[in-house]
């Protein structure tokens, strides 16, 4: 055992490999002499005068190793308070990583003893970046599709009798099929249940709406109760689309063509008879921008597919189809000297308006 190991251990900078080896030096190893000498040398440098000898510093080290390794762990448990009170006191003047790394084994007995288990089940987050899309293969061999600013949290192996996820966003699902440990994606409110199968989820925080569309296979769309318990809200067939609101907890299911739910993972972007005010959304969170949409223009819907085309080019595109015209505002300085998002705002055309009257 070396300083700069117990040092890099209390930074929180150690591997999963170095943190079995601390363990395993202050359970067999730490109270032998060789040990004692790595405090008693930054004891060397810390010390003052006449507030505390080194035989006392001996004494004490002794003492907690008895506590460590003699007596039984509820016994401990049982004295802890009593013990962590005269470190306490020692640990004001005694500065040396062996009696800190000591004192933080038994404050924190259950945590240390975990350690090595809570690295290799430590969570993972992926998120998919503005502008661009992530995929994701899990531990199982499951692939995920990430949308645009989509955030997905898993751990590195899954352990216990489900494989849980938690998607903020929307993703598209090909899952590695397993019967004896189901497929749950965790949305906050809803659950979506597999085994394997190919479903899209969408999640955005912002949207008022969960949605599930389900290619093949079969998916159990679930709502977590105020007391715990589960409660399957629908059970879908492939080609089934569902919606839950959030505000109301209203429930709508169709069945459809669901290309344009999982179009955007080939680069398209599918509107069918959808509302101006839909298709802001969807192009505010693809390009970080902020669209603002005159009450002037609210009537008007479209049902067109782009294939990675820009922004400005999708709003020209429009404005042909429609008497709309668009215009970038400017962007405002913030306190610390950042700007604001692009804001854009799509108005009726004067122009179209004019002939009208």
């Amino acid at each position: 055992m070396t300083k700069e190991l117990l040092e890099k251990y209390l930074n929180n900078r150690c591997t999963s490999q170095e943190v079995e080896e601390i363990i395993l030096w202050m359970q067999q190893q730490s109270f032998f002499s060789e040990s004692k000498k790595l405090g008693e040398i930054d004891w060397q440098h810390f010390k003052e005068d006449d507030v505390v000898s080194d035989e006392k510093l001996d004494s004490l080290l002794d003492k907690i190793h008895h506590k460590l390794n003699i007596e039984e762990p509820r016994t401990v448990q049982i004295k802890n308070n009593r013990l962590l009170h005269w470190i306490s006191k020692a640990a004001a003047v005694i500065l040396i990583p062996v009696l800190a790394y000591l004192l933080y084994t038994i404050s924190e007995n259950n945590r240390l003893t975990n350690q090595i288990t809570t690295v290799t089940i430590d969570s993972l987050e992926v998120i998919a970046p503005v502008g661009s899309r992530t995929v994701v293969e899990l531990s199982d061999g499951s692939v995920v599709h990430l949308n645009y600013g989509s955030r997905l949290k898993y751990p590195q192996n899954f352990l216990g009798e489900s494989r849980g996820v938690a998607l903020t966003g929307e993703g598209y699902f090909e899952v590695a099929h397993n019967p004896d440990k189901p497929f749950v994606v965790n949305t906050g409110r809803i659950n979506i249940r597999a085994l394997g199968t190919v479903f899209n989820v969408n999640a955005y925080s912002e949207s008022n709406c969960i949605s599930t569309t389900l290619i093949k296979g079969k998916v159990i769309v679930e709502k977590t109760k105020n007391n715990g318990n589960i409660e399957t809200i629908k059970e879908l067939i492939p080609s089934q689309h569902v919606e839950y609101e959030k505000n109301t907890g209203v429930v709508r299911s169709s069945l459809e063509q669901v290309e344009k739910y999982i179009a955007w993972k080939d680069g398209k972007l599918v509107f069918e008879n959808e509302s101006i005010d839909q298709v802001a959304k969807k192009l505010s969170r693809m390009f970080n921008v902020e669209i603002q949409v005159d009450k002037g223009v609210k009537e008007y819907k479209y049902t067109v597919t782009f294939v990675d085309e820009p922004l400005f080019q999708i709003l020209e595109l429009l404005s042909v189809a429609t008497p709309i015209n668009y215009r970038a505002l400017p962007r405002i300085k913030n306190p610390d000297g950042t700007f604001s998002k692009q804001r854009i705002l799509i108005e009726r055309n004067k122009q179209s308006q004019t002939k009208l009257n």
